[in-house]
């Protein structure tokens, strides 16, 4: 990569981003090698860029005026090699995708396969989280796309790909294991074991929107650690239909008497500025 572009994107990121340290992750420089890029800048514009604090940093009057000109050459050269990665067809390409344990499991093989067909050079990435931290990834950088519950942050763009009912799960011989279709109120009748972790938890939606209190015994993000707990006998809980699909476990599920869902979609942060591999993945979302 042409140098002065490197200096470029190092001063926009670290504008972006509001230091260099968040700027060096971003770009996988070191910290000094980012600071040292923008200082180059400055000695042969011979002007001051950016104010240096324990805060972070800012532009000065000189850089806010000069921002837009090295944003626009950041873009324009993101396109050139955009062009030049749709001229080489392909032949190699990384993409970094976000996601949780049932979409890995269930989705993310066929979707791949189907890709790798016709893309046979492309290399993948996949990172593991709950909802939280893959809209963090995201953010970040750290990876391209990311498969999350929506909606999701409102700066990102995203795909709705599915609705993901919401079952009750019970052990083989629990005395509800025949009926139609679950009462939510006795929900509250056995030990619960909850399915989550940090932030954006549907289950705990329902509990709220029912106006009930489980009796929580048990709290993962471990979707196999709670059948397993359920097949003992040690409760009951509730888990996305998504997730219940192929398992080895002696369990029961149940439709709720009360409809649940999750929306299930894949976000990102600007479809324009992605790479053309990751924009070709998402013609093959349909393959899930």
């Amino acid at each position: 990569m042409d140098m002065n572009i490197q200096k470029y994107m190092a001063f926009v990121e670290t504008v972006e981003s509001g230091s260099f340290t968040r700027a060096a992750q971003k770009l996988d420089y070191s910290q000094s090698g980012i600071s040292r890029m923008i200082h180059d800048l400055e000695t042969e514009w011979g002007i001051s860029l950016l104010e240096r604090g324990h805060s972070g940093v800012r532009l000065t009057s000189d850089g806010l005026k000069l921002l837009p000109y090295a944003k626009r050459v950041c873009d324009e050269f993101q396109n050139l090699q955009t062009q030049v990665d749709e001229l080489k067809g392909m032949e190699a390409g990384l993409i970094r995708i976000g996601t949780f344990s049932s979409v890995a499991t269930h989705w993310l093989p066929n979707i791949i396969k189907k890709f790798q067909e016709d893309y046979p050079n492309i290399d993948y990435e996949l990172l593991l989280g709950d909802y939280t931290e893959i809209e963090s990834w995201i953010t970040e950088g750290r990876v391209d796309c990311g498969f999350l519950k929506l909606p999701t942050l409102p700066e990102f763009e995203a795909i709705f790909l599915e609705d993901d009912q919401l079952m009750a799960v019970l052990p083989e011989h629990h005395p509800l294991a025949g009926c139609s279709k679950f009462p939510v109120g006795a929900l509250c009748d056995d030990p619960f074991m909850l399915l989550e972790k940090g932030a954006k938890a549907e289950i705990s939606e329902i509990f709220e929107r029912c106006g009930i209190t489980p009796n929580v015994h048990f709290t993962t993000w471990d979707d196999y650690a709670i059948m397993s707990m359920v097949e003992s006998g040690l409760g009951i809980s509730i888990l996305p239909k998504l997730t219940l699909q192929r398992i080895p476990y002696r369990i029961v599920t149940k439709e709720l008497e009360v409809p649940a869902c999750r929306k299930i979609g894949l976000a990102f942060r600007d479809r324009k500025g992605m790479s053309l591999a990751v924009k070709r993945f998402l013609d093959y979302l349909e393959y899930r």
